[in-house]
């Protein structure tokens, strides 16, 4: 690993024992909360830029602004072109800041590249989300019963801005600031190997009471990370489906579906660890939504340092509005329209504990440090084999002053077929402002309102 790669000084201090992944129970102390807006950015990432100017330092992100729903949105970057591309001629001089799963399709999925541009740290967030993770850094807990479940924090912020081991960073990946809810609209596509697809078109309603900084405790949102509902209006065969999920920030998930041929709600027997999301032709596991949203108690988490990256970043061009067609060709999404930046990832590692079992015996994880979004995953089967290849994206939603993900890949290698999830490119837009804006209804996400919601 070259010298880009190394743990950095800063992040040795700051996380003790490096390389040991130990479940920690306590927050950090006052002295090492006082980096947080200072040599750290608010939310944790280093404010600095790197020694050689390709990683600039961070500003404050995009300013918040204006954007009215329905508008195409401005790309800031829009005029840039490509610094160079990486594909299979010249992926082993790039390959320490590419993961295993970038590598692998680079040299195996033929004219796949990655086109490389200026790096922009154009992430910030509204000074409360700010302000709750600098109150988390002093309070915020793990269980410590080895299940690795939230048991201290505020809401409204990051729980772990300096963390110390793996699950810490997982978890600021959960909880993620977008936002307090929002409407969304997309299709989830299914790639053949010869490049036709499927889609599953979705309206979901999000809400997410612990982004609230109203949330004072776990308590004071019922124990909720997240709910959702969803309901399929194409194909004709699937619509009027409907599934309803609770995500829990300290036991297991609940779900329930409405079967409109049935006209029956049922209960789902699990939501969650590698049981097969239900209609999605085996390609998604329960916590692969979105990237990760599971429990991570059947894991060993290893906080294995930071590191340069190419990854997806300010993916305007990728989510612009335009037939999915045009987006989606052969065994990957068009390359014209994928954008890459050199940042700062923190790399995790999740193997399997003994006794437990899960499909996926291996996971490394790559999160955005000025975000904590997940925005590469590598899965690995229990011989050591790469079996499922990740990538997510990323952009500035200026209304919501933050940055925001939603559309992500999945490659099944063993199959030769990939899933593109949340495909909005096509759909109406997103309103990532309904949760603040109080245009989301709590009622809705109750089970005995599923079926009211099919005969609607």
């Amino acid at each position: 690993m070259n010298k880009t790669n190394r743990v950095k000084p800063l992040f040795t201090l700051l996380v003790g024992v490096f390389g040991i992944a130990v479940t920690a129970c306590a927050a950090v102390n006052e002295q090492e909360a006082a980096q947080l807006g200072k040599e750290l950015t608010p939310v944790g990432a280093e404010r600095a830029g790197n020694k050689d100017g390709t990683i600039p330092k961070w500003e404050g992100g995009l300013p918040k602004g204006k954007h009215k729903l329905g508008d195409a949105r401005v790309d800031p970057f829009a005029a840039e072109k490509p610094l160079y591309s990486i594909d299979a001629s010249n992926v082993d001089k790039y390959k320490d800041k590419l993961s295993a799963g970038q590598i692998e399709l680079i040299k195996t999925r033929k004219g796949y590249r990655m086109d490389i541009y200026p790096t922009h740290r154009s992430c910030g967030y509204p000074e409360s989300v700010y302000g709750q993770t600098r109150i988390n850094a002093t309070t915020a807990k793990l269980t410590g019963d080895g299940k690795d479940n939230l048991a201290q924090a505020v809401g409204g912020g990051f729980p772990f801005a300096i963390p110390k081991n793996g699950a810490e960073a997982v978890w600021n990946h959960r909880l993620r600031w977008q936002g307090e809810g929002r409407f969304e609209y997309y299709q989830t596509n299914f790639i053949n190997p010869d490049g036709s697809f499927y889609g599953l078109a979705q309206d979901q309603v999000v809400m997410t009471p612990f982004a609230s900084a109203k949330a004072k405790s776990i308590e004071d949102v019922g124990g909720f990370q997240m709910k959702l509902l969803n309901l399929a209006t194409a194909p004709a065969s699937r619509t009027g489906e409907i599934i309803l999920a609770h995500y829990f920030l300290s036991k297991s998930n609940d779900a329930w579906m409405y079967f409109p041929g049935q006209r029956r709600v049922r209960r789902l027997p699990a939501f969650e660890y590698d049981n097969p999301i239900p209609g999605y032709e085996n390609l998604e596991t329960a916590d692969q939504y979105p990237m990760f949203a599971g429990a991570l108690d059947r894991y060993d988490w290893k906080l294995v340092g930071k590191q340069e990256m190419y990854v997806p970043y300010n993916s305007f061009k990728f989510v612009a509005k335009r037939k999915l067609s045009e987006v989606f060709e052969g065994m990957y999404p068009k390359r014209d329209l994928m954008r890459y930046e050199l940042h700062r990832v923190w790399k995790v590692e999740a193997t399997v504990k003994q006794g437990m079992r899960h499909m996926f015996a291996k996971r490394t994880f790559y999160i955005d440090e000025d975000t904590w979004m997940l925005l590469a995953a590598d899965q690995y089967d229990a011989q050591g084999k790469l079996w499922r290849v990740m990538e997510g994206s990323l952009y500035p939603a200026v209304e919501l002053g933050a940055c925001v993900s939603q559309e992500f890949m999945s490659w099944d290698l063993t199959v030769n077929r990939y899933m593109a999830e949340n495909a909005t490119q096509e759909s109406k837009p997103t309103d990532w402002l309904a949760g603040q804006e109080g245009r989301i209804d709590a009622k809705r996400f109750e089970s005995d309102e599923l079926r009211r919601a099919g005969d609607r």
